[in-house]
């Protein structure tokens, strides 16, 4: 085997190594928003529990892409590329957290009548993880334009995040009861329009990628 072929195995295994963690991830946050709907606290725990395994996952890619960085001493699109995983990783793990911080909110309030249906909750999850996966296509085929057509979707996500705090905020001034619950359920809306953002970021990284350049969609 060549050695640029053994490179470019290496440039795959790294890549894959992101994939599997993106995938993770975006269960990680499906199953925090089941847990809370439905109020399943072993659900919860689960993603609770695996937490370390997608923090090994970073650690492990961290470390794929020093010992390219170090051994193979890539320039120009390569040494983005390897840059590029190692920024994507540190953001899915970031997801990651809120989706336990998520779960952790459904273990709290996994006895409580909730003062609304989840609704809307949902429907945000659904789009950060659209956003997410459509990412990671994107990044595989190193496609600039869909990465910037993707970011345009966070917007809906900040809607409905505005839509619900006010909602909230409703229920809190008609009951003062109604105070600690939909505290709640505001962080968990945070925290999905914090992943929404965090999608962003993996399509801006996805445009380094492929033109070198930075450019921000976060506003």
């Amino acid at each position: 085997m060549s050695s640029r072929q053994h490179y470019l195995d290496k440039l795959a295994d790294l890549q894959r190594e992101l994939l599997r963690m993106g995938c993770n991830m975006e269960e990680a946050v499906k199953k925090s928003i089941t847990a809370l709907v439905n109020h399943d606290v072993d659900m919860a725990q689960e993603v609770i529990d695996g937490d370390d395994a997608l923090d090994d996952l970073l650690m492990s890619i961290e470390s794929q892409c020093v010992k390219l960085i170090a051994t193979e001493q890539p320039v120009a699109k390569d040494l983005r590329l390897i840059f590029t995983a190692l920024k994507i990783s540190t953001d899915l793990e970031r997801m990651a957290d809120y989706a336990v911080d998520i779960a952790k909110i459904a273990i709290r309030l996994s006895d409580e009548i909730y003062i609304k249906p989840l609704i809307d909750i949902p429907r945000m999850a659904d789009l950060a993880i659209d956003m997410v996966q459509d990412s990671l296509e994107a990044y595989v085929k190193q496609d600039a334009s869909a990465a910037e057509e993707i970011s345009h979707r966070d917007d809906m996500i900040d809607g409905l995040y505005k839509q619900i705090f006010r909602e909230l905020l409703t229920y809190m001034i008609e009951d003062p009861k109604n105070i600690n619950q939909a505290t709640y359920f505001i962080f968990v809306s945070r925290a999905l329009e914090r992943i929404g953002d965090h999608a962003t970021n993996l399509c801006e990284w996805i445009i380094y990628l492929v033109t070198g350049e930075r450019k921000d969609l976060n506003n």
